[in-house]
């Protein structure tokens, strides 16, 4: 057994106490870059060292972990200068150290690497769901399936992190209404369940400049949500002509299976660091004037090359409609074998392509959460008296912008000067 010292300087004070908390369930949300998610990598690799524990980790798409909690957890290994103590597994993302306890990465997407998961010693003792607003309800009853067998004496362990994005999601009903929480309340502890909300003030670690740009925001809603890290109340909302469906459904009303999805449309704002490359694949209903968002691509870190991949895996050779502002990116695409073309932008587009999107009817797949967080949080901007501008918060909007790109053809009748020619 190797042991190591640990300083509690390591730690944002706030989170230390929670370091052996065993609450079945603890739920760690608040702001921006309030560290909940370092805090929460740092428990996963001493938990490791100490043995006993084996973790599932978990988003709703697998991929979006590389570039977030494996890498962070792989930061800690670096600057507690354990790395020789563990095995990174970069392209099966595991990671074990040399007592045989292991962090498995999965998404919610890769049922079948759920279904198989099986630690190399002892049971998945822990469950951790990072961004957990981006998944549904009923996922979290499948992620519990995999903590089943184990000792009795390490008590299993479900964690959620997050931003609270909107009151009205199901998080808040579940875990937030029964215990009556308060909108300036911090904590909550019983030993079935923890609640931490914790803001930028709570971590130590950040820059000035970190601070200023989270303390300088002036919307109420984003400064609420990012800033105070209290869920959000959203008003002047832009979309409410749209909902949720199960398109595989037979008994839906919005039933659509995959052979009648023919009339196709995607867009692709591009996006690498902070945004995320976001692609609504749809298929549209032009009698009904439905808008079918089937698919879904929304990830950060993707390069070009991988991009393409992915595009033509997903939407074989149909047309993309991409932001004009990277023709760089559109050139590197179309070598690649993606039949993607520029946007046309004109005047007054983006609120033109808002006004015809309000007027259609936006079906959103039920596994498309991000689609469904943004259409619930783009919202307009508003005046010192809370009135809405007609200007758009230019935030929330990734795959939005998509759907506009993708639409611009059927937009054609109505404003042909924005829309010079017919791409193919």
């Amino acid at each position: 057994m190797t042991t190591i010292d640990l300083h509690a300087e390591v730690f944002n004070p706030v989170y230390l106490p929670h370091l052996k908390n065993n609450a079945r369930q603890q739920v760690f949300f608040g702001g921006a870059s309030s560290g909940k998610s370092v805090f929460l990598a740092q428990r996963v690799v001493y938990d490791l060292l100490s043995g006993g524990r084996n973790y599932l980790i978990a988003r709703q798409v697998g991929r979006t972990l590389r570039g977030s909690v494996f890498t962070e957890i792989q930061k800690v290994l670096g600057d507690w200068h354990v790395n020789e103590l563990f095995s990174v597994n970069k392209s099966d993302m595991l990671i074990t150290c040399e007592n045989g306890y292991q962090a498995v990465f999965a998404g919610l997407d890769d049922v079948a690497k759920l279904k198989s998961l099986t630690p190399a010693k002892g049971a998945v003792t822990d469950v951790w769901v990072e961004e957990a607003t981006e998944i549904e309800r009923a996922s979290i009853k499948e992620l519990i399936k995999r903590q089943r067998g184990g000792s009795e004496k390490t008590p299993k362990r479900l964690t959620l992190s997050f931003n609270p994005i909107l009151k009205a999601h199901w998080i808040y009903e579940e875990y937030f209404s029964p215990i009556a929480w308060a909108d300036d309340q911090t904590e909550y502890r019983s030993d079935a369940l923890t609640i931490l909300r914790t803001t930028h003030k709570d971590n130590k670690f950040l820059t000035p400049d970190d601070v200023n740009d989270l303390e300088s925001e002036t919307d109420a809603y984003y400064r609420d949500v990012y800033t105070l890290g209290k869920w959000g109340v959203l008003g002047n909302v832009i979309f409410t002509n749209w909902v949720m469906a199960d398109l595989d459904d037979p008994a839906s009303e919005y039933y659509l299976p995959e052979a009648q999805r023919t009339n196709r449309r995607h867009g692709l704002d591009f996006g690498f660091s902070s945004d995320p490359a976001a692609v609504p694949f749809t298929h549209y209903d032009r009698a009904r004037k439905r808008i079918y968002v089937y698919d879904e691509l929304y990830e950060t870190g993707l390069t070009n090359d991988v991009l393409a991949e992915i595009l033509k895996t997903k939407q074989t050779r149909d047309i993309v409609i991409a932001d004009s502002a990277e023709p760089k990116s559109i050139a590197e695409l179309r070598a690649r074998g993606v039949d993607v073309y520029p946007a046309h932008k004109g005047p007054d587009s983006v609120l033109f392509g808002i006004q015809w999107l309000q007027q259609q009817t936006i079906v959103v797949h039920k596994h498309c959460i991000n689609m469904r967080n943004e259409l619930s949080q783009y919202k307009w901007r508003e005046d010192g008296q809370g009135r809405a501008m007609r200007q758009p918060v230019d935030r929330n909007n990734h795959l939005i912008d998509g759907l506009r790109y993708a639409y611009e053809t059927e937009m054609i009748d109505q404003k042909p000067e924005y829309l010079p020619g017919i791409y193919k």
